[in-house]
């Protein structure tokens, strides 16, 4: 395993990505999907970048990186589709000691973006070590396919009882067993029928 899988919570947190284009815009809808603060550097953008600009979603610096931009980030991404100036923003943002994800280009990146499955609060990232993005959008069909639409709300559900089952059954393995017992029955089935009157 050459990546340490992890999930980070970015929320209010400043993120960082070098380009406008349609990569750069992928990438922002991920990051604002994670509640990141974000500041996109680049010369031109996409319309749609432009507009979360023009509404005060997004900060978008008009001009070239530059070396301080990654200053205060926690996370970078280079995304202007072009090799040398993505490498050098790499070079730029990890000697700030900030970690960067370079669209397309695994060996210049320090993290790995996976193909992911979301159903909120339930999210499961594919990832092929950069191998081949192909099959793991592959991979996210399937599981998509497999999984329950509702399976995030009846997560939610769960996370609301989560601190009572605790305080009415202190021991782990008693736990476990209620858990297993609500995930395989009627409150799951009800849960995921939209019936969450009837589940709780």
């Amino acid at each position: 395993m050459r990546y340490f899988p992890a999930f980070f919570d970015l929320r209010d947190r400043p993120c960082l990505i070098v380009g406008g284009g349609e990569a750069a815009a992928r990438k922002l809808r991920l990051l604002r999907g994670a509640g990141a603060a974000v500041t996109i550097v680049a010369p031109s953008v996409t319309a749609e970048i432009a507009a979360l600009a023009d509404g005060g979603r997004v900060r978008w610096l008009n001009r070239a990186f530059r070396d301080d931009d990654p200053d205060g980030m926690v996370l970078a991404v280079a995304a202007t589709g072009l090799e040398d100036v993505d490498g050098a923003v790499a070079g730029a943002v990890r000697s700030a000691g900030v970690p960067v994800n370079v669209v397309d280009a695994p060996d210049l990146s320090d993290f790995a973006v996976p193909a992911i499955v979301d159903r909120d609060p339930i999210v499961i990232g594919i990832s092929t070590g950069g191998a081949s993005p192909v099959l793991a959008r592959r991979i996210r069909g399937l599981i998509e396919a497999m999984l329950p639409a509702r399976i995030g709300a009846l997560a939610r559900l769960a996370g609301e009882f989560r601190g009572a089952v605790a305080a009415l059954a202190p021991d782990a393995d008693v736990r476990r067993r209620l858990w297993e017992r609500v995930f395989d029955g009627a409150v799951a089935e009800r849960a995921l029928a939209g019936d969450e009157i009837g589940a709780r």
